[in-house]
């Protein structure tokens, strides 16, 4: 049966999730409730990766097996039609029956933007982290080299991870400030279950002077989750973009044209 991939952006706030759930109430059933409205038939998609309440996806990709004839563009427009205004597919491309939306990723980036005032402000809502103290991104910078290349990220695994192994390679781990917004920037070959709020938690003790810079390779050897800093909020999260072989002839999976910041 043909394939279809699928590019979407959504806005996590208005959903408990992407993982299909009882109450219906999150993106992969609400995706799937605009498959049937627009083919007559139920679907299922896989994707890439699954994303917590409240977390964003600039890019997700996802994928499904159809035999209905349509053009790749009526499957945007069609599907947008049905879709509430927090989710959008970008594009629609064929791919052989060899690509798959998870296992055939090499790569995946994430965005964290953190407002780093005094006071919240109302517009980031939703759309950022928040924190109140003073920090230093020098000595989170400094932190963060010691996560680069594979690691075991047992510290900063979730309880309910289900991943066979805690070993990741991280590719990129840029920090930025931007005013008051500081701008989290990583990129792997995969990542754990709340791997990206609980690096940003233990980031940001270390740039409040409340751990030493050396703390977070310390932490890496001690491959304990109970020694790092709480899961961090997951307002300000994005997954930005999701990286494949040139083969399966993909539009843009990069969705960091959609952040200013993330560059």
């Amino acid at each position: 049966m043909p394939r279809i991939a699928l590019g979407l952006s959504y806005d996590g706030s208005a959903w408990q999730g992407w993982q299909t759930q009882p109450h219906g109430q999150t993106v992969q059933d609400s995706l799937h409730a605009a498959l049937a409205q627009f083919t007559g038939a139920p679907m299922q998609v896989m994707c890439a990766g699954r994303t917590d309440t409240g977390v964003h996806a600039a890019m997700q990709v996802v994928h499904l097996d159809t035999a209905l004839d349509r053009r790749m563009e009526s499957w945007v427009r069609g599907l947008n039609r049905y879709l509430p205004d927090s989710i959008g597919i970008q594009w629609a491309q064929p791919v052989d029956d060899s690509f798959h939306a998870r296992f055939s990723a090499t790569a995946r980036a994430y965005t964290y933007l953190l407002w780093n005032e005094r006071a919240p402000v109302p517009l980031w809502q939703g759309r950022a982290g928040w924190c109140f103290q003073p920090l230093e991104v020098d000595a989170m910078r400094d932190a963060a080299t010691a996560l680069l290349g594979e690691q075991d990220f047992s510290s900063f695994r979730s309880s309910q991870c289900q991943a066979a192994h805690p070993v990741r390679v991280m590719h990129r781990l840029d920090i930025t400030r931007h005013g008051s917004l500081i701008v989290f920037q990583l990129r792997a070959n995969a990542f754990l279950h709340h791997m990206v709020r609980n690096i940003v938690g233990q980031l940001l003790q270390i740039g409040q002077g409340r751990q030493p810079v050396s703390f977070m390779g310390e932490l890496l050897a001690l491959r304990d989750r109970r020694r790092a800093a709480p899961t961090f909020a997951p307002d300000g999260l994005y997954l930005t973009a999701v990286e494949y072989p040139e083969h399966f002839g993909l539009p843009s999976t990069d969705g960091s044209r959609f952040l200013p910041w993330a560059v």
